[in-house]
C-alpha cells in the first residue's frame, strides 16, 4: 500500500506529470522538461467555448509552413544596384530595421529568403516565439533561416494577436508534452490547438493589427521624408561618395596623418578616421552653424545611468524594465519588471524614460538610436543606453532626424574605445557636431515630421493592445 502524502502550502511550482508522459518525453526525470504553465495553457484552451484548430497542418489555419534551408552567402555591399537587405530574426522585429548585411538578388538559392506582406514570421531558435507580421517595411527584406514563416493564412491578424498573448508564447516555446524546448521546427506548430472564433471575430481582430502595422509603415515613411529633407538642405552627397585625404594613395592600406593638436590623447585609428574631417568641413560649408549635441540650446541633461544590482518583480508590480536591443521594438519583447519600492530613487533621477528623449546605445553594438514614443514613458531601460534629453520639443525630432542618419551614426561611432566590449560615454555623446539649418521653416518640418512619425507608432501599439485584449477577453476566456 502506497502512503499518500499531503503537498504543502508553498510558492514552488509543482504538478503531476502521468507516467506516459515521462516514456513520451525520452524518459526525462528533470523538472524542467515539464512545464506547468504549458499544462495550463493547454487546459485554458481545451475549455475555451469555440472550436478549435491546429496552427499548421490539414484543415489548420495554414498548410504553408517553412524555414529555408542553409546555404552558402555571398555578402555585397549595400551600394550595389542589386544588393538587397538581410535580416535576422531579431531585427525582423524592428520598426524601421536597418540591415547590416547585403546579399545579390541575383544569388542562387536566395527566393527561399523572400517574404512577402501578409505572411507571420516566428523565430525558431535563441529567443524563440517571437512574431512579425510581415507589412510594407518588412517585405523589401530578406529574412534568415532562423524565422518559420506563416503564409496565406485567412485574417493572419488574429493569429499574430494569438501568438502575441501570454498564452500562445507559452504553446509556442512548448512541445506536446510540455516540455521546455531549445528550437522549434514547422512540425511542432502542428501541435498548437488554437480557437477557431466566428469569421466577423477573427476579421475585427486582423484589421486592428493591419492597422496598427500600417501606421508603422506610415510613421517610416514620415521620417523618410525628413532625413531627405535633411540632407538636400545641407547638400550631403551619399557616404560613399566623400573623397577622404589619405597619407599614401598608393597603399592598400588606409593611412592618415593627424596632427598633434588634434589627437585628443586618442592613439586609436577609429578616432581620426578621415571621412570625420569630410563630413564635418561638409556641415561648416552647408550649415547655418555646427553646434554640438552637449549645447544648452540643444540639450538639457545627457544621462548615463549608472551599474546596479536589480530587484525584479512580477508583472503589475513594478515597472517595466528592457534593454538596449529593443531599443528599436515598438514594444519591447524581453520585458522584465523592476522594482519601485528597491529603485525609486534611481528610476526617477536616471532610469525613467520621457516621451521624445533620444536614446543612444553606448555599448555592444553603439549608435543604435531611438526617439521615446508616448507609450515607453515612465518605463525603463538600462544602463547601456544614454538617454539625451531635448532641450525643447521643437528640437527633439530634429536631434533623432540627424543622429538617426548615416553621417550621425559615423559621428557617433568616431568615439567608440574598448578592447573587448566596444562602449562610448556621455562625454562623447555631448561633442557630437550638431548642425544648424539655415532655412529654419526646413528644420522645422523636420521637427514635426519626426515628432509625428512618433505618434503614430504609439497608436499603432494602443491598437495592437486591443487587438490582444479582445483575443484573451473575447475568444480565449470568453
Amino acid at each position: 500500500m502506497v502512503e499518500q502524502i499531503d503537498i504543502p502550502e508553498t510558492n514552488i511550482m509543482w504538478c503531476s506529470v502521468p507516467l506516459a508522459e515521462i516514456l513520451g518525453n525520452n524518459t526525462r526525470f528533470e523538472a524542467r522538461a515539464f512545464s506547468v504553465a504549458a499544462k495550463n495553457a493547454q487546459e485554458t484552451i481545451a475549455k475555451c467555448k469555440f472550436n478549435k484548430k491546429a496552427l499548421y497542418g490539414d484543415d489548420a489555419f495554414t498548410s504553408v509552413c517553412y524555414y529555408p534551408s542553409r546555404f552558402k552567402r555571398n555578402y555585397i555591399s549595400k551600394i550595389m544596384s542589386q544588393a538587397i537587405g538581410f535580416l535576422g530574426s531579431s531585427e525582423m522585429l524592428d520598426l524601421k530595421p536597418f540591415p547590416e548585411k547585403f546579399l545579390s538578388k541575383e544569388q542562387n538559392d536566395i527566393d527561399s529568403l523572400f517574404i512577402k506582406q501578409g505572411d507571420l514570421l516566428l523565430s525558431r531558435s535563441g529567443t524563440i516565439g517571437n512574431v512579425a507580421f510581415v507589412s510594407r517595411t518588412l517585405s523589401q527584406y530578406l529574412c534568415s533561416e532562423h524565422s518559420i514563416r506563416l503564409r496565406d493564412i485567412s485574417n493572419p491578424g488574429y493569429i499574430y494577436a494569438f501568438l502575441k498573448t501570454d498564452i500562445g508564447q507559452t504553446l509556442v516555446k512548448t512541445n506536446t508534452f510540455g516540455s521546455v524546448v531549445n528550437q522549434i521546427e514547422p512540425d511542432h506548430l502542428r501541435n498548437i490547438s488554437i480557437p477557431n472564433p466566428p469569421e466577423e471575430l477573427k476579421k475585427e481582430i486582423h484589421n486592428l493589427v493591419v492597422k496598427s502595422y500600417d501606421l508603422r509603415d506610415e510613421s517610416n515613411d514620415l521620417i523618410d521624408e525628413a532625413e531627405k529633407l535633411l540632407i538636400e538642405e545641407l547638400k550631403l552627397p551619399p557616404i560613399e561618395d566623400f573623397e577622404p585625404k589619405y597619407f599614401d594613395t598608393k597603399s592598400d592600406i588606409r593611412n592618415y596623418e593627424v596632427s598633434l593638436s588634434n589627437l585628443n590623447n586618442r592613439f586609436d585609428g577609429s578616432y581620426h578616421i578621415p571621412l570625420v574631417d569630410c563630413i564635418k568641413e561638409h556641415l561648416s560649408r552647408y550649415a547655418e552653424s555646427v553646434t554640438t549635441i552637449g549645447d544648452k540650446n540643444v540639450s538639457e541633461d545627457i544621462i548615463l545611468p549608472g551599474r546596479f544590482a536589480r530587484t525584479y518583480v512580477e508583472e503589475g508590480q513594478g515597472t517595466l524594465f528592457f534593454g538596449g536591443k529593443e531599443i528599436n521594438q515598438n514594444e519591447p519583447y524581453n520585458k522584465k519588471y523592476l522594482s519601485i519600492s528597491k529603485h525609486n530613487s534611481r528610476i526617477e533621477k536616471e532610469l525613467k524614460l520621457k516621451e521624445n528623449m533620444v536614446l543612444i546605445t553606448r555599448s555592444g553594438t553603439i549608435g543604435r538610436v531611438n526617439i521615446v514614443p508616448h507609450h515607453w514613458e515612465n518605463w525603463v531601460i538600462n544602463e547601456h543606453v544614454i538617454r539625451i534629453l531635448p532641450h525643447t520639443k521643437e528640437i527633439a525630432g530634429y536631434i533623432y532626424c540627424w543622429l538617426n542618419t548615416e553621417y550621425g551614426d559615423s559621428l557617433i561611432k568616431r568615439y567608440t574605445y574598448g578592447s573587448v566590449v566596444n562602449e562610448i560615454d556621455t562625454s562623447h555623446v555631448a561633442n557630437i557636431p550638431f548642425p544648424i539649418l539655415k532655412n529654419k521653416e526646413i528644420q522645422t518640418k523636420i521637427n514635426n515630421l519626426v515628432l509625428e512619425a512618433n505618434k503614430k507608432r504609439y497608436e499603432a501599439y494602443i491598437l495592437e493592445q486591443q487587438a490582444i485584449k479582445m483575443v484573451n477577453e473575447k475568444v480565449i476566456y470568453a
